[in-house]
């Protein structure tokens, strides 16, 4: 071989760069089907699990390849680049046009797995021909790690946010075909056929170039199938895939492939979210959103005169912009992010709540269901805790709660979670026709109003229910409720035999029940 000094950095820069794709391929899976199916910690540690297992397949393999290990090499690059980068494609096909998205899944998982295991004991093999084996094996595993931490950064901080998914994909694929590219220039005069390998490898670059160029028009024609309705936008942030759809005078809002709101209904969504604990409170002055980035809970928030000031927290800025910036979602929320009244914080809800020092009258939380770890901390006996030491005297919380009908274990584990902590917890539900039965749960602070009442539920809910009657009826004055009367209060208080109160347990941190509660329910309605 030539110019042997040369060759070892050249296959330790391969290393990296290998170890860069490998991992983003497996991090690009692993949110593909989280996004598809939901369940994020779930579908990750499947990913990872088979990726790491189909490498050892691949390191076992690599030692049947006796000769021509820089040809291999090379070859397993290109297979890797065009599989790897059309990934994306074949798994939104997959879950768009077949029943067969695990399959798919696992199929590519098998084949990039299988290939990324050969590559690293074959380049191992290569740098030992110039060095001492413990040199060479530092060395590769040294730049193999150092590539990974780079993925893992990158991912998250950069590809995802910028690029989207697909885009994402084809990126990967032409990362990995310029490996190939490089090494067959490079060490050409190694090569038994260098020419044709480049023909092939530019005729890859074409396929996937020409798919990252329309990547925008290829995930428009997946979306369609996944979304009934026209999709008016389509954008992926650095923490969820949003899509906006049209259909007639509806606009639906979807966050990871789950309806957030439809503006048909979501009045009937957010009056009760909204309504029920201003009205229970002592006092509306101060009032905290967690979530609600869509403007929509404050355009109800902001119907009192009375509030002085509404902290609305929301993790991504991306929600947020259209809220304040999108004619669409302004029209709907009335311009409600725009009002001199609303202070609107990008960051994570615990943490907000756990640095500061604000009192509020009224907390309302609307957030995604508790479908991962992440959301679930958002409903845990420790939050629920700090939220009471910032909540007024006579003040009030609420926190959406998914379905009682759909996920009866989740609802009613928020409920005692809550109940555990606050003196009063009132679960109600409504009927949302895009969301089906919904639930909500209401936390009273102590002590009541002047009324006397006793400390038990049932004259709690009795006490609650007749303040609300009377409290709507005097508000339709000056409030034009769509959905909310002074009739329908006692049935939102009232659940039939498949809501009823079942035993479960308080979510806490360390253990997390509710998001396996949630996963479980929903599974079978899948």
């Amino acid at each position: 071989m030539k110019n042997p000094s040369r060759k070892v950095p050249i296959l330790l820069t391969s290393v990296f760069i290998i170890a860069v794709c490998g991992i983003l391929y497996e991090l690009l899976i692993s949110s593909i089907s989280s996004y598809f199916q939901g369940s994020s910690i779930l579908h990750f540690s499947i990913v990872i699990g088979l990726f790491l297992s189909f490498m050892g397949v691949g390191s076992f393999i690599s030692r049947y390849i006796q000769s021509n290990l820089l040809n291999w090499f090379i070859i397993f690059e290109i297979l890797l680049s065009i599989i790897g980068g059309l990934s994306t494609f074949v798994l939104y096909f997959a879950f768009s046009l077949t029943p067969y998205f695990y399959g798919f899944a696992f199929i590519l998982i098998a084949l990039l797995g299988t290939m990324i295991g050969l590559e690293i004991p074959i380049l191992t093999r290569i740098v030992r021909e110039h060095e001492s084996l413990k040199d060479a094996m530092a060395k590769v595993l040294s730049f193999d790690y150092l590539g990974s931490l780079l993925a893992s950064v990158i991912f998250p901080l950069v590809l995802l946010p910028s690029l989207g998914l697909m885009r994402t994909g084809f990126i990967i694929g032409v990362l990995n075909l310029s490996v190939a590219i490089l090494n067959i220039y490079l060490f050409r005069a190694d090569l038994p056929s260098p020419r044709q390998l480049l023909i092939i490898c530019w005729s890859v670059l074409v396929i996937l170039g020409s798919g990252f160029v329309y990547s925008f028009e290829i995930n428009t024609f997946f979306e369609q199938f996944l979304y009934r309705d026209q999709v008016m936008l389509s954008k992926q942030s650095a923490y969820q895939q949003i899509v906006v759809t049209k259909w007639n005078q509806d606009i639906r809002l979807f966050i990871d492939g789950n309806i957030q709101f439809s503006s048909m209904d979501e009045h009937r969504y957010h009056e009760p979210l909204v309504h029920l604990p201003m009205l229970l409170a002592q006092s509306r002055e101060n009032i905290l959103i967690l979530g609600g980035g869509d403007g929509l809970a404050a355009r109800e928030v902001l119907k009192y005169p009375e509030v002085k000031k509404i902290d609305l927290v929301d993790l991504d800025p991306a929600i947020t912009d259209l809220g304040k910036k999108h004619p669409i979602f302004t029209q709907l929320n009335q311009n409600a992010l725009n009002s001199n009244k609303v202070h609107i914080f990008n960051q994570d809800g615990y943490k907000f709540v756990e640095e500061s020092s604000d009192f509020y009258d009224v907390i309302i939380i609307d957030l995604p269901d508790p479908n991962n770890i992440s959301l679930s901390k958002l409903y845990s006996q420790e939050f629920y805790k700090l939220l009471q030491k910032r909540i007024s005297v006579g003040g009030t919380m609420i926190t959406q709660s998914t379905s009682p009908y759909y996920a009866p274990k989740a609802f009613w584990c928020i409920h005692r979670t809550i109940e555990g902590v606050f003196p009063a917890c009132l679960p109600i539900n409504v009927f949302v026709p895009s969301f089906g039965q919904w639930g909500f749960n209401i936390a009273i602070q102590q002590p009541f109003p002047s009324e006397k009442i006793t400390e038990n539920e049932t004259n709690i809910k009795k006490w609650a229910i007749e303040k609300l009657e009377k409290q709507v009826e005097n508000q339709q004055k000056n409030i034009d409720f769509k959905h909310l009367n002074k009739e329908i209060i006692y049935a939102l208080f009232t659940f039939d035999e498949e809501g009823k109160e079942m035993e479960v347990e308080t979510n806490r941190l360390d253990n997390q029940i509710l998001a396996r509660y949630y996963e479980s329910s929903w599974e079978q309605w899948r």
